[in-house]
Formats: C-alpha cells, sequence, structure tokens
C-alpha cells in the first residue's frame, strides 16, 4: 500500500509511519502556546524528525473540545512561515520527511502547498469547505478525511450513535467516494475514525476495539488517539480511585493526569494499531511512539511466526 504525493511519486506505507504534531497556536488542549514563534515550531519539527517522524502535521487552529474557530487569514499567517522555513533550509528537514497541514480551509491548504506541504489534514472530512476535494484534485494533493460529529465548539455534548462503528465506517467510505468522484484519486485518500472528536469513552473504546473495520475498507487509515483526555479517566493512578464518580464519557472524573502524562496510554493504542493494521499514527510524543510501532511492528513481521 502507498499514498501518492502530488509529483506522482508513490510513498510507501509498508511499515507503520507516525506523524508528529505541531500546534502552532495559543490553545491547543496539550501543547498549546508552547510553538507559536516560527523558530521555536522549527525547532519542534527538527527534534520530531530526529526522533523518528515520517510527517510534520503543521496545524493553526485548535480542535480541542469547546475550542472557536480560527479564520482562514490568521490561520495562514500562522502555518505558512513555519512551512516555508521548514522548506527553504536545507538541514532543516530530511528529504523524505513529508509536510502535512492540519486545516478545514482550502485557502490555508491552498496556501500552505505553495509554501511546500505534501498533504492536506482535514478533520472536517471535506464539510467544511466544499472546495477542498476541487482543490485536492486540482493539486494532485494526498488528503486524511477524518469524522467529527458536528463542530468542535460543541462535539463533546452528548455525543450519540446507535452504531457508532458502523456509522462512522459508513461516513468515512461516503466521504472518500465524495472525494474521489471530485477528482481525488483513490490512492492519494487516507481515512481517519477522529477518536475523541464527539464521542465518549465507550465510543473510543469500540472504535479501537474495530480498528480492522475500517483498514479493511481498502483505504490506509490514520489513527489519532496522542494524549486523549478518555484515556486519563482510564489511568487514574490517585489511590482510592475505584470511588470516584462513575465517568460518563464526556467529563474528566477529577482525573490527576495531565495530557503530557499519557505517553505510555498512547503507546498502548499504537501497538493496537499497529497490530490492526493502521498506516499511520498522529502523536505528540514521536520517540516513544517510534519505538512502540517499531517494536511491534518486528513481533509482526516476525518471519518465525
Amino acid at each position: 500500500m502507498h499514498l501518492r504525493l502530488s509529483d506522482d511519486r508513490p510513498w510507501p506505507l509498508d511499515r507503520p509511519r507516525i506523524m508528529g504534531i505541531l500546534n502552532v497556536t495559543p490553545d491547543s488542549f496539550s501543547d498549546g502556546g508552547a510553538h507559536n514563534d516560527p523558530a521555536a515550531a522549527v525547532a519542534h519539527a527538527q527534534a520530531m524528525a530526529d526522533a523518528g517522524a515520517d510527517v510534520i502535521d503543521v496545524g493553526g487552529e485548535s480542535t480541542r473540545p469547546g475550542s472557536q474557530r480560527v479564520g482562514a487569514d490568521d490561520q495562514i499567517r500562522r502555518v505558512v512561515p513555519v512551512i516555508r522555513e521548514l522548506r527553504a533550509l536545507p538541514a532543516a528537514l530530511p528529504g523524505d520527511v513529508l509536510i502535512s497541514v492540519d486545516t478545514t480551509r482550502a485557502a490555508v491548504a491552498e496556501a500552505a502547498l505553495d509554501a511546500g506541504a505534501d498533504l492536506i489534514n482535514d478533520v472536517s472530512a471535506g464539510r467544511d469547505d466544499d472546495t477542498m476535494f476541487d482543490l485536492a484534485a486540482r493539486r494532485n494533493a494526498p488528503v486524511v478525511l477524518m469524522h467529527m460529529l458536528g463542530a468542535p465548539a460543541t462535539m463533546q455534548q452528548d455525543p450519540n450513535y446507535d452504531d457508532v462503528v458502523a456509522e462512522i465506517e459508513a461516513f468515512l467510505v461516503q466521504r472518500a467516494q465524495a472525494a474521489q468522484a471530485a477528482g481525488v484519486a483513490r490512492d492519494r485518500i487516507m481515512i481517519d475514525p477522529g477518536i475523541g472528536f464527539g464521542k465518549t469513552k465507550p465510543h473510543n473504546l469500540a472504535l479501537l476495539h474495530a480498528l480492522e473495520r475500517f483498514v479493511a475498507t481498502g483505504y490506509p487509515v490514520l489513527l489519532g488517539a496522542s494524549r486523549k483526555r478518555f484515556m486519563g479517566a482510564i489511568c487514574n493512578p490517585r489511590p482510592g480511585s475505584r470511588d470516584l464518580p462513575r465517568d460518563d464519557g464526556l467529563t474528566d472524573p477529577t482525573t490527576t493526569i495531565k495530557p503530557c502524562e499519557l505517553v505510555g496510554a498512547t503507546c498502548a493504542t499504537t501497538v493496537m494499531g499497529v497490530l490492526s493494521g493502521i498506516s499511520m499514527f498522529r502523536v505528540h510524543d514521536v520517540q516513544a511512539n517510534r519505538q512502540a510501532a517499531d517494536v511491534a511492528w518486528a513481533i509482526v513481521r516476525n518471519p518465525a511466526v
């Protein structure tokens, strides 16, 4: 399996790929404000590449629960200088490391592609901007299509499904088909079930349990479970944590765990993903997840089995 780039090169997905998260935002749920300065953002991108990232995903708009929308012009001001500098400096990134732009706006995506980005990561799966698929087709740009229930500002307000796995699988296949109808080649499409985007803890666990269903669609699958707070409720280390109020999956029941402390939990989802055939993992902590993916992949590929 591969992802075809805009220059028609096939980018192989013959091993687990790691996408490092680079939020150039003031309000992202885990690392907001840490990389607002372009120099700091470039340095962090280089560090992630050195740690084993295959893709750097640059985003200028937070999509955490309750976040408000950011206009295209502001997103462009945030992401384009970083992408341009990463591509302009010969030593900034190895040539085989791709750059992704995390946006739902075609204007932002096009500016990012002009600056040197390789692929589009759209958490709305083309629903926020009806010109996104036309842009991807015109520029031959690979695109990641993610499921999200509603919008970030409201997605965690009582999300409800009759069958979360079947509904999200059908949604992603329908959006991929819509992209193909607009001219995006099938081998330029990835899908993402959208862990934490309009889902309760039981929904997220059901999706993680059924990852093979999404792989079976034939589209390469990206998994983005990094530091998601539903795992904090599972991992609460406080004495007596079993006596905490029942977790309804929507609120964090007085957990003491911070997102940055969920590295081990994220690695667990990465291992599960490798065993299920996931192609790419979008993570904050690149080195730990690179190791988790590589060891799991070595076990899967063990010729003695």
